[in-house]
């Protein structure tokens, strides 16, 4: 449906939607005859019709360039214009999400019309409608003030920073169209993610689109896609640091994710939890907050969150020389490596997981010793050992001591010989979920593992994972599966997962499709190219104009313009063409 240009952008005929995000403003527009918009901070503010846009069209980074005129974001200010067009309708939204209970005094949206600008008032935001000369202006807020503001930005002035943010995504001049527009669509995901408040000040990486109410920003989503931002904007990373920081808990617990609201949707999102806490017959079968337990924890206790947040310091001070984020945070550190000690069973450092749902698998009642988050260990305490040998040398060696040991335990209870990989988890009652999983990955990304078992894992995903090479599952050549076998008890999945080659079950996962491709890259096998693009092809394929979250031939996509779907990006810039193209060694 969708081409790629050799300059990197993408030419279709039909009209698909366009997933934007800016530092405030967030819409979903189509170039047919609508756009809704939405306040990073705020929620939903509304949905406006406009006339048809004839196609064919060109789409980048939050721009679609039509027949004639187009839709142009700007960078500066929470402001869009829509070149070429009439406004056909405005319609306030009634609630900023879904769950989001509108008092009797904002609930009816305050609707003011001065010439030819349309202000639409809520009490969690202010969207203003400006027609004139052929254009549409659509400026965004949490307050009038700001979005009056952004409206001082003229037409060309909109089209002109439009121009030059998707010049700046565009990373891989020298690529191929598929790789190039992959590239430029990664450095988008990433890049967009970048969230600020209505004062300009930083406000989180947001995972994507769908995060924005209540907005918050997450402890893995960040970690994989500031794997990115650390080559394009590394103060971004230490904000985001210090953002998590608040999130970590005395004892080493953290949620999944940090709430970093505006005051207005703070609110309603505490009274929508209190009012599931006290009510919970009103929301049966709905997704309600039962594991929020603290005002600005979202979903709390997530087993590897703290673990990332070690690797976050890590990572940035390798990436920058910056030792202070670390120091600062030393006792938090300290308290993290406390816990996971504590969860060790007898004769054992290995940290057990209790039987929840609170990891990236979030639909997996994973429980004992779980690869993906024993990876993580090993890659934390080494972490320690290197960013404490100055700073705290007794924990550094304590550090170092227990990740040799947790090496040669999982070497020891781990290894599948039969698969040639490691168990996904085994449960203290001695159950083995056998089947391979790509976030096992972690075991050979961290060195938790020997090189030439690394390989060995490597290439038994290369014929079990990679759909092309993989003619048990059902559907052709359609990308690299995150498990497979399906899992093998229903007890231990649910929701989506439920469903073998969906969600956790199977589905691409275009983060995990980069950190494998890294890895075949790091291991010298080559073969990169096909977990790096073959999931961007399937986009193209299906009209998805944006970095999918997650996608299966039989259950469609999850999000678009997801941040950490920049990975296979980031692998491409870290490492250069040429490795990302070599094929099998």
């Amino acid at each position: 449906m969708m081409t790629p240009t050799p300059e990197g952008e993408i030419t279709t005929r039909d009209a698909v939607i366009l997933p934007i995000m800016a530092p405030r403003l967030q819409a979903d527009a189509h170039p047919d005859g609508y756009i809704e918009l939405a306040l990073w901070g705020s929620g939903r503010l509304g949905k406006l019709r406009f006339s048809k846009l004839a196609g064919p069209y060109i789409y980048g980074p939050n721009r679609i360039i039509a027949k004639a005129g187009g839709i142009f974001v700007a960078q500066s200010q929470p402001v869009l214009l829509i070149r070429n067009a009439r406004v056909e309708g405005i319609f306030p939204a009634r609630r900023g999400a879904w769950w989001h209970e509108a008092s009797k005094d904002n609930s009816r949206a305050k609707r003011i019309k001065r010439d030819d600008r349309h202000i639409v008032v809520t009490g969690w935001g202010v969207m203003i409608v400006e027609a004139g000369n052929g254009d549409i202006h659509i400026a965004v807020g949490a307050s009038e003030s700001e979005a009056e503001a952004a409206l001082g930005l003229a037409g060309d002035a909109i089209v002109a920073e439009s121009a030059n943010y998707g010049a700046r995504c565009d990373l891989a001049p020298k690529a191929d169209p598929v790789m190039r527009s992959m590239v430029m669509q990664g450095a988008h995901a990433a890049l967009s993610s970048i969230r600020l408040d209505e004062n300009g000040v930083f406000a989180g990486l947001a995972a994507g689109q769908a995060y924005s109410a209540p907005a918050r920003t997450y402890y893995r989503d960040g970690y994989w896609t500031m794997q990115l931002l650390l080559r394009l904007a590394p103060e971004t990373v230490r904000d985001q640091i210090r953002l998590l920081a608040k999130g970590i808990q005395p004892d080493g617990e953290a949620p999944s994710g940090v709430i970093v609201t505006g005051p207005a949707q703070s609110q309603s999102w505490q009274n929508f939890v209190l009012d599931c806490r006290l009510h919970p017959e009103k929301y049966h079968g709905k997704a309600v907050p039962e594991h929020h337990n603290r005002p600005q924890d979202w979903w709390s206790d997530h087993f590897d969150s703290p673990l990332f947040f070690i690797l976050f310091l890590s990572d940035y001070a390798d990436a920058t020389g910056d030792t202070a984020e670390a120091l600062q945070y030393w006792p938090l550190v300290t308290a993290i490596v406390k816990r996971y000690l504590a969860f060790a069973g007898p004769g054992s450092v290995l940290p057990l997981k209790p039987r929840h749902d609170r990891d990236w698998a979030d639909n997996v009642y994973r429980e004992g010793l779980v690869s993906y988050n024993l990876g993580l260990f090993v890659g934390a305490l080494d972490a320690v050992a290197k960013l404490g040998a100055k700073h705290d040398p007794a924990l550094a060696q304590k550090a170092r001591e227990t990740a040799q040991s947790a090496r040669a335990e999982i070497e020891d209870r781990l290894f599948v010989p039969s698969r040639n990989g490691y168990a996904d988890f085994i449960t203290p009652d001695g159950f083995v979920e056998d089947h391979l999983v790509l976030d096992s990955l972690t075991l050979s990304r961290y060195g938790a593992i020997s090189s030439s078992r690394a390989m060995g894992l490597l290439k038994a995903m290369e014929g079990a994972l990679e759909a092309r090479n993989n003619h048990e599952q059902p559907y052709g050549d359609w990308g690299v599966l995150c498990a497979y076998p399906p899992f093998k008890r229903a007890r231990d999945v649910r929701s989506k997962t439920a469903f073998p080659f969906r969600y956790h079950n199977g589905s691409d996962w275009p983060y995990w499709d980069g950190v494998y491709a890294e890895e075949r890259i790091r291991h010298g096998l080559g073969g990169a190219r096909y977990a790096l693009v073959r999931w961007w092809e399937a986009c193209l394929a299906h009209g998805w104009a944006g970095a999918v979250e997650y996608f299966s031939p039989p259950y469609g996509r999850g999000s678009l313009l997801q941040g950490w779907s920049a990975m296979p990006a980031a692998v491409v810039l870290k490492y250069g063409l040429e490795a990302a193209n070599a094929e099998n060694a």
